[in-house]
């Protein structure tokens, strides 16, 4: 049976930054990546955007070149699903029946798209978007598809509609929630994506309930819940991830929405991580409540870490939250976590496409969403950092530069 000093189970950018960042730190033991698909590490967010619209090609999302992995002695162990977890052997089991035995485990699975449960949802013809298998199998079937429905409003459903629209395809996008990105933005956000995608031809429609998928062995329409059918050749689902935790939970992990882990990423198992989307945390930019983050720079973060905490140095998890998204031409970054925000300032014009949301808690600055407009969020997110109290006519006036409203120290 293998053993390595390092296991990473999961080959996103949380599992190939933890092997990155444990070379970088001097670790001179074995690691292996154990990951679930065929590829060497690759980047995520552009599926949904560069990779659909077939403007990059897959060779380009690789996080390192091949012979990376290779040179720094990083054993991956790829096509292999971690199928049980002993603890107390530290022994990993595989699907395929293989076994390898560990120093210590980072868990960075990631997690799975949260699937329709709705009649008709085994048709052929709907997709998901989370690997390149997923991405590939859609690509394969739009030169026959005239007419999308997606179905979802967060970022995945309106990048994915953004390209889709751009390719020419008559699209349809379902939110159930009264508008668009409602869990993670203010209206003022939500209302200008909105504007954009209908203005760029997309049928955007929110408080749309989906009751079931119509078709013969094949999608032909999404019925809503007024009975209402939407003609369809295809259908993408965007409606959030479930954390891929059940096997590191039935070897007595805690945590319900994601592994509970301390601020050193540990979890209550003995020499066991746990990183990026599938950890739940308690998050100082969402005071303190346990929380999981879905973005790159979380999952990059914390397996910063986790090697600095495996070399044995003092290293604990408090990085400023950021995110970003590109739809047509159009930047979206976010700084923060608006979550339990009480007030928000517009800072300049939608219509000019550049402004800037900022989300305010208590008189005190603890988000931005920035539209093309780079400026705002670099210095905007001093603000957030430093929970600023700002007065918000000046947080409104673009002529004045945030970077005048922090504090002096």
């Amino acid at each position: 049976m293998q053993h390595y000093d390092v296991v990473i189970v999961g080959g996103g950018h949380g599992g190939a930054q933890a092997a990155i960042a444990l070379r970088t730190q001097g670790f001179a033991g074995s690691i292996a990546i154990v990951g679930r698909e065929d590829e060497p590490p690759y980047e995520r967010p552009p599926l949904s955007k560069e990779y659909l619209a077939q403007e990059k090609p897959f060779e380009r999302l690789y996080l390192r070149p091949r012979e990376y992995w290779t040179d720094k002695q990083v054993e991956l162990l790829l096509g292999r699903e971690v199928t049980a977890v002993d603890p107390a052997a530290r022994q990993l089991t595989c699907a395929d029946g293989s076994a390898l035995t560990y120093g210590e485990l980072i868990w960075a699975t990631g997690g799975d798209p949260r699937q329709l449960s709705c009649p008709g949802s085994d048709l052929a013809g709907i997709h998901y978007v989370r690997t390149r298998a997923d991405v590939d199998a859609l690509m394969a079937e739009l030169p026959q598809v005239t007419r999308a429905v997606v179905i979802g409003g967060g970022y995945i459903g309106l990048e994915a509609a953004a390209v889709l629209s751009k390719l020419g395809k008559q699209v349809t996008l379902l939110e159930a929630l009264p508008r668009v990105l409602a869990r993670v933005a203010g209206e003022d956000l939500s209302r200008f994506y909105e504007a954009e995608h209908r203005a760029h031809g997309v049928d955007l429609r929110t408080g749309m309930a989906v009751e079931g998928i119509e078709g013969e062995g094949r999608v032909s329409g999404v019925k809503l819940a007024d009975g209402t059918v939407i003609a369809a050749d295809v259908v993408i689902v965007g409606i959030g991830i479930i954390p891929s935790i059940g096997v590191l939970v039935a070897a007595g992990a805690a945590g319900g929405n994601g592994v509970d882990v301390d601020e050193q990423c540990r979890t209550n198992l003995p020499h066991v991580f746990a990183i990026g989307d599938c950890a739940a945390h308690a998050n100082g930019f969402a005071d303190g409540a346990v929380i999981r983050l879905e973005s790159v720079q979380n999952a990059n973060d914390m397996a910063t870490v986790v090697a600095k905490v495996i070399t044995g140095q003092e290293a604990n998890y408090g990085a400023t939250p950021w995110f970003w998204s590109n739809q047509y031409d159009l930047k979206l970054q976010t700084v923060g976590l608006s979550t339990g925000h009480d007030a928000t300032v517009l800072r300049g014009d939608p219509a000019a496409r550049s402004f800037s949301v900022i989300y305010l808690k208590g008189g005190k600055v603890i988000a931005l969403d920035s539209v093309n407009c780079a400026k705002d969020y670099a210095q905007g997110r001093k603000l957030v950092e430093q929970r600023v109290a700002a007065d918000p006519a000046a947080l409104a006036d673009p002529a004045i530069p945030l970077k005048d409203l922090i504090p002096a120290s």
